[in-house]
């Protein structure tokens, strides 16, 4: 089996497919007419987020049995054409949920601490105790929309701070488990002092935290998005913050994360969140570690395997 990496990946993937007779080609500079003019001849597909699968690259790819996503979102593929051709697709949810949980835990405490304002309060002489007076995460309600991989490992490690963590998932019944309990969400939004998103990118979510669902809560929350920037509508995450509905908002991912190609409205919205103390941002790192970048490999090169041998 001809295997194509078109991506950058971590080295210890290159001795996983070695130990399984499986050959490869390493090309992860490859720009899209690169890789449609060499996926003829390639049964695999290893990619992560750059490559863009749609019906003009897989109409190229007569020999493909299976396209292997390292991270965890599909939506850079068409999953209606995959499925159509019948090829196998993989991805590696499993391989950085603990990632990040714990980016998502992290951004909450520092928010929640003033951790991240008082760092820089103090870096320029301000010693202010009072204004820096820290919220506790402790006995908190926690809402999680979506719980697959990453909103369950999230729910793990909020319980261990003593939160009550509710879960809605759309797609799934009885999931409640010892960290969180099965929830509407008309619940969470009654009960939830936070909101956590842990949700594909797909025409069902995209913009789903607009105006009209935060102005639904019942009472001020905070919110976490690690998940896909465009399932939060940050105009409506402003208005959120400037009528205190919001009452802070941590950001791993944003609508248009080419920072130097935003249009006027998303760079006036963008100033506002940066000059704000009650946002943390962060780079698209959640899921990003020096673990998880090897872990992945490890969960794509079973779930291959396995397939293989049932086949």
């Amino acid at each position: 089996m001809k295997i194509l990496i078109a991506d950058e990946m971590h080295p210890s993937l290159f001795a996983r497919l070695e130990e399984n007779s499986w050959s490869y080609a390493y090309h992860p500079h490859f720009r899209r007419e690169d890789i449609l003019s060499a996926l003829p001849q390639f049964e695999g597909l290893i990619i992560r987020s750059k490559t863009r699968v749609d019906r003009e690259m897989l109409a190229q790819a007569a020999r493909l049995r299976f396209i292997a996503r390292a991270g965890a979102g599909l939506d850079l593929i068409d999953l209606e054409a995959v499925q159509g051709r019948h090829i196998q697709l993989f991805h590696a949810g499993e391989g950085n949920r603990d990632a990040v949980a714990e980016q998502a835990v992290g951004m909450l405490l520092g928010l929640m601490a003033n951790i991240l304002k008082a760092d820089r309060q103090v870096r320029q002489g301000t010693w202010d105790r009072e204004g820096n007076r820290g919220t506790e995460l402790m006995d908190k309600t926690v809402g999680l929309v979506g719980y697959g991989n990453n909103g369950s490992a999230t729910a793990r490690r909020l319980s261990g701070f003593g939160c009550r963590v509710l879960a809605y998932d759309k797609y799934r019944d009885h999931y409640g488990d010892a960290y969180a309990q099965e929830s509407t969400l008309e619940q969470i939004m009654a009960e939830a002092d936070i909101l956590s998103l842990h949700v594909p990118l797909t025409e069902a979510t995209r913009s789903l935290i607009d105006a009209a669902f935060i102005a639904r809560f019942a009472k001020p929350f905070y919110l976490i998005n690690v998940s896909r920037g465009e399932v939060v509508s940050l105009e409506a995450v402003v208005h959120g913050l400037e009528s205190g509905k919001l009452r802070g908002v941590c950001l791993d991912v944003l609508e248009n994360e080419k920072l130097d190609r935003l249009t006027p409205a998303q760079q006036s919205t963008f100033d506002y969140l940066r000059a704000s103390d009650r946002v943390v941002l962060t780079p698209h790192v959640a899921g990003w570690t020096h673990e998880s970048y090897e872990r992945i490999n490890e969960v794509l090169v079973r779930q291959i395997r396995a397939w293989e041998q049932s086949g």
